[in-house]
């Protein structure tokens, strides 16, 4: 959808705060592109660029015993379409009980591009990427291999302004390569993965020998039974892990005691040792390759977000420094709550052991038997008190043995604690950027973790996958 002539995104947002007949209103516009390319057997099968406008509007009410919000959001391309959400939301607020996390709405800041048109992106981003992928196509054809995949890339403009006088304003590109490598028989199956800004450092032809010699690697089929083992997670895997530690540690549900982040006794674990010493987690907006948006963007409240904090400013947050617990999730509401700063959620996670150092061909070859566990996959929550986690393998749990990659083995379901793993590892190399399989599609694409060896990794039993 395409926003009609006259209609700017600023406008949009200027019209949602004028309509609006609540006590304060919140108006948030996002102007979004993308483009894609799909592949499938080595032949490119779909291709396009989506445009779209949407916009959140919230409103802010003084009912008995507070302040009620209302927040409704949808498509919208014309001031029509956004009074239809701002009467809706204004309805909402004036009907809804008060909020348990009402504070004063942030004050008056205007970015200085305030008036900047949204940027966008177009096919164009893949003119290097797009005739390299057809080489790796006739090669693969050559040799008896199957691709399949997508790369997405978008650009997606916000345009934050309220009632209070916020008029701020972020452009936000994301993007990101997968592609899956099989034999013809379809016996055999790898994949790789990875995020980026803009394609400039995305190479198809890497992309394509990392999957080419994964498929080499399987050809000796290992059949390994349930156990521990020792255990290489690359930085895709450990970004996997280290996502459900973030998202897990809102200070609210760990001051009431439901988390691994709960003080045994009451309160949170802020101050307690958590991790291995040397051992530091991180969030900064800024932080070099991971750009991310530099204060709050929240359509909605909840444990980790709040209505209330939107346009507050974002700097670099330490969750862990050298093993010690040192921040959480916490907006304004749970810091009253807890007594501790105020950390909201920023859109980046960076892992850094001290004394990581080399790559994970270093790694794999200072091993003498182990897994190399390349994509973890239906991450769920089993105790939320441990952070106990369960999953799969697949498309790839190859075999060390001296120091090289012999074969691949079967598939497992595996129980480990994001947190435990943080306590036991053995060996960890360099930071690098990352980017988990399961997460990092739809959800969160920036960070950079280094690859973890465990030497007592848990694969509960085994998974008939490929």
């Amino acid at each position: 959808m395409t926003i009609s002539v006259g209609h700017t995104a600023q406008q949009l947002v200027e019209h949602a705060l004028a309509t609006s007949t609540a006590d304060d209103c919140i108006a948030i516009v996002r102007d979004v592109t993308s483009a894609n390319l799909r592949w499938a057997n080595n032949t490119l099968t779909t291709n396009g660029v989506m445009t779209e406008m949407s916009v959140t509007v919230v409103s802010f009410a003084s009912v008995q015993g507070g302040t009620s919000t209302g927040s409704v959001s949808g498509s919208a391309a014309t001031t029509d379409q956004v009074t239809a959400l701002v009467q809706a939301a204004d309805a909402a607020a004036r009907a809804g009980s008060p909020a348990e996390d009402a504070g004063e709405l942030v004050g008056d800041v205007t970015s200085a591009d305030w008036d900047v048109e949204p940027e966008t992106t177009d096919i164009g981003v893949y003119d290097a990427f797009a005739p390299a992928l057809g080489e790796a196509f006739r090669e693969a054809t050559a040799e008896d291999r199957l691709l399949y995949g997508f790369v997405n890339h978008e650009v997606a403009t916000t345009y934050l302004g309220s009632s209070r006088g916020l008029r701020l304003r972020h452009v936000q590109p994301t993007g990101h390569y997968a592609c899956t490598g099989k034999d013809t028989s379809l016996s055999r199956s790898a994949w790789t993965g990875g995020a980026t800004r803009d394609f400039r450092d995305v190479d198809a032809a890497a992309m394509a020998a990392t999957v080419a010699q994964r498929l080499r690697w399987a050809e000796r089929r290992i059949d390994l039974p349930a156990g521990r083992y020792d255990t290489i997670l690359p930085p895709s895997s450990v970004a996997d892990l280290m996502i459900d530690a973030y998202w897990g540690a809102g200070a609210r549900v760990a001051h009431e005691g439901e988390s691994v982040y709960s003080r045994r006794g009451g309160g949170t674990r802020i101050g307690d040792k958590v991790a291995a010493p040397g051992v530091g987690l991180f969030s900064d907006p800024a932080y070099a390759g991971l750009e991310c948006a530099p204060f709050v963007i929240a359509g909605a409240s909840d444990n980790t977000d709040s209505v209330f904090d939107n346009g507050l400013a974002l700097h670099r947050t330490d969750w862990i420094q050298d093993g010690l617990l040192t921040g959480l999730l916490q907006t304004r509401h749970s810091a009253g709550m807890t007594g501790q700063s105020v950390t909201p959620m920023i859109d980046n996670l960076v892992l850094e052991v001290g004394d990581g150092a080399g790559s994970i061909d270093d790694m794999i070859a200072g091993t003498q038997r182990g897994l190399l566990l390349t994509c973890l996959w239906y991450i769920r929550e089993v105790d939320p008190q441990t952070m106990l986690l369960t999953g799969l393998t697949r498309d790839g749990v190859y075999v060390v043995e001296d120091g090289e990659i012999v074969g691949a083995a079967n598939n497992f379901r595996w129980n480990e604690s994001p947190i435990d793993l943080l306590n036991r590892f053995s060996a960890a190399t360099e930071t690098v950027p990352s980017f988990s399989r399961e997460w990092g599609d739809d959800y969160f694409s920036r960070t950079a973790t280094p690859a973890l060896r465990i030497p007592d990794f848990n694969m509960s039993s085994v998974s008939q996958g490929v």
